[in-house]
């Protein structure tokens, strides 16, 4: 008998489409408005009193709230309206303060079987259901700042090893590079050294240089051009690009945008992700490190800092210590970081890897002081909206806290690889390794806005966009329907199979669904039919040929089978391309579009065959209706 399946191919269909039923069942739970409570820091560990507040302050204000969800690392409460998100969000934020972080968030309504079957709804992207969309503010100023300040240091080195004398030599408050000497010898004598070190090696800094003499000495005068700070500004800002794209990567947010916006600013927007709160902590936290040896008890006050301990336990105990000015090196030169826990006190720390540079710099810093103590201080920039007292302040400031983490004895030099211990919990730790894997902020950065799409603007392009969907499938059911008969039926359960086979492999990958996505089904659905076209007339064409039925739907089959798969290979081609050079919605089309191709060729080629078969198959028929 021709055209009978075996019974092992339905049961794969069975089985397939079974797991595609109920892993894009959960597409079908909207999500809840919510908004997300977190630390500043990971070490702060949210409380019953923290969520009460937050409560309390809602209530306060009316805003209708339920389901509240408390973890060590973040409470979560559910809100009644979408329209109250924004509201609820500051008034949370006012109650509770700088020490906390406070965001927009969308909670899952997902049944706990499904989740067991590890089933989750489609991530939708940022012009569906929102998502954040964060705008900061790189401030360069203190980039081109820091490295007019470090000139100083490197131009006296120079003048003393080519025994020159000079006076002073400093930056003003306008940024100005003042050279003071005795004569108008040594004067000319240092210009030619600062010209050649200005303008080439690692100080190249293209400074506009001026000699003057006045009444109380010699003078060069320099300012750095405007070419120079436009350059410190473009790297500072391709840095903190780079950082934050590594930063995102590590919170595996899929299809995130980070971009430049203008000359200062960086766009970075997150759909679809499951914690906001600590996406914000971990994007926005300007952290970095110093190496500093401990300071001499009889070093200079020009020579010592001094610095309050992270740990209050440490703190209580010796007030602080003091560091030597003058960092071995910093984060920059980091290469990797894990955290772990020390094998013999079981206490969090973090193992170190240090790139060439860095390498070479910690061994000559501490091959010659060995007994002495090195700091590890953690320097971290902060945004404060309220004052020490509570009250709220005119405009946000950024202020910088650096605070030492570890002071311990060097037993013997140290290279590449060493730890940091003192670290106040494993959270604390994994935080720390993750900033210094993404790599240090070039410059410190400020939150300009914080916004997310409008629920009524993802709701209504969900609404035209199902509504696209469902017209064309209907209009594709109608018209197979119609001319198909019989054959056009068993296209048509196809077509619907092939549509909730999509959205669940979509579903299962974490794949995310933007706008131009949805136009991806919708020409998935016409690729789909347009395979089934290509079979169908041939089929009519063997039975013209004097074929019989049964014979004319195996060659049909069988022989459109080339075309098909070359249509649809030329077109998957041209979707992985999109996906490689595209950004953002192009890349969400081209996911779509090449899911659906695989999706429609198994269910064109197998799925149709197999309603075909089990309608026609094994029986003696002298006429198809088609």
């Amino acid at each position: 008998m021709l055209n009978r399946y075996p019974l092992w191919k339905y049961l794969l269909l069975i089985v397939v489409l079974a797991l595609a039923l109920i892993y894009s069942a959960a597409n079908l739970y909207t999500p809840d408005p919510a908004v997300q409570i977190s630390g500043v820091s990971s070490s702060l560990e949210m409380s019953d009193r923290t969520l009460d507040r937050a409560t309390k302050a809602l209530k306060a204000k009316n805003i209708a709230y339920f389901g509240e969800t408390l973890t060590s690392k973040s409470a979560l409460i559910r809100l009644d309206d979408k329209d109250q998100q924004l509201e609820a969000k500051e008034v949370i934020k006012s109650a509770l303060g700088d020490d906390y972080i406070v965001a927009l968030n969308m909670a899952p309504t997902t049944p706990q079987w499904l989740n067991s079957l590890g089933a989750s709804p489609m991530k939708l992207g940022l012009d569906l259901s929102g998502g954040v969309h964060f705008l900061m503010e790189v401030d360069t100023d203190s980039v081109v700042k820091a490295r007019i300040e470090g000139i100083p240091t490197q131009l006296k080195r120079q003048l003393r090893a080519e025994k020159i004398r000079y006076q002073n030599v400093t930056v003003d408050k306008d940024n100005q590079l003042i050279a003071l000497f005795k004569t108008a010898e040594l004067r000319d004598q240092a210009s030619s050294i600062f010209r050649r070190e200005l303008n080439q090696g690692q100080l190249a800094a293209q400074f506009i240089l001026e000699r003057t003499d006045e009444a109380n000495g010699f003078y060069i005068r320099g300012q750095m051009s405007e070419e120079a700070i436009a350059e410190i500004e473009d790297y500072a800002v391709d840095q903190n690009l780079t950082t934050l794209r590594n930063r995102v990567n590590e919170l595996g947010v899929s299809e995130p945008i980070v971009q430049r916006q203008g000359r200062t600013r960086i766009v970075v927007e997150l759909p679809g992700v499951q914690d906001t709160a600590e996406a914000k902590r971990i994007i926005g936290k300007t952290a970095n490190l110093e190496f500093r040896l401990e300071a001499a008890p009889d070093a200079s006050l020009s020579t010592k800092e001094l610095f309050e301990y992270k740990n209050e336990l440490d703190q209580q105990a010796t007030g602080g210590a003091y560091l030597e000015r003058k960092a071995v090196i910093n984060g920059t030169n980091v290469s990797g970081a894990q955290a772990s826990f020390d094998a013999q006190t079981s206490q969090p720390q973090v193992n170190i890897s240090l790139d060439s540079d860095g390498g070479a710099k910690m061994h000559r810093g501490t091959r010659n002081n060995i007994g002495r103590r090195l700091g590890v201080l953690f320097i971290e920039y902060k945004t404060r909206t309220q004052d020490a007292n509570g009250n709220p302040l005119d405009k946000p400031v950024q202020v910088i806290e650096k605070q030492i983490i570890s002071l311990a004895t060097i037993q013997s030099a140290l290279n590449a690889e060493f730890r940091i211990t003192g670290l106040s919990s494993p959270a604390e730790a994994s935080e720390l390794a993750l900033l210094l894997r993404a790599g240090a902020l070039a410059a410190p950065m400020t939150f300009v806005q914080e916004s997310t799409i409008g629920p009524s603007l993802g709701e209504e392009n969900i609404r035209l966009g199902v509504i696209s969907v469902q017209l064309g499938l209907s209009l594709v059911l109608m018209f197979m329907l119609v001319y198909y008969r019989v054959f056009g039926f068993a296209a048509n359960i196809a077509l619907t199979f092939n549509l909730i086979l999509l959205v669940s492999i979509m579903s299962l990958f974490g794949a995310t669904l933007t706008l131009p996505g949805i136009a991806g089904i919708v020409l998935t659905v016409g690729m789909a039919v347009d395979a089934n076209v290509l079979i169908f007339s041939r089929i009519k064409e063997e039975l013209k040929n004097g074929l019989s039925p049964q014979a004319a739907i195996s060659a049909g089959f069988d022989r459109a089978f080339t075309t098909i798969l070359d249509a649809n290979i030329t077109t998957l081609i041209v979707a992985v391309i999109l996906y490689g050079i595209g950004t953002g919605p192009i890349k969400g089309f081209a996911v779509t579009l090449a899911i659906g191709i695989l999706t429609s060729m198994f269910t064109a080629i197998i799925g149709t065959r197999a309603m075909v078969n089990l309608i026609y198959g094994g029986r003696n028929i002298k006429k198809l209706s088609i």
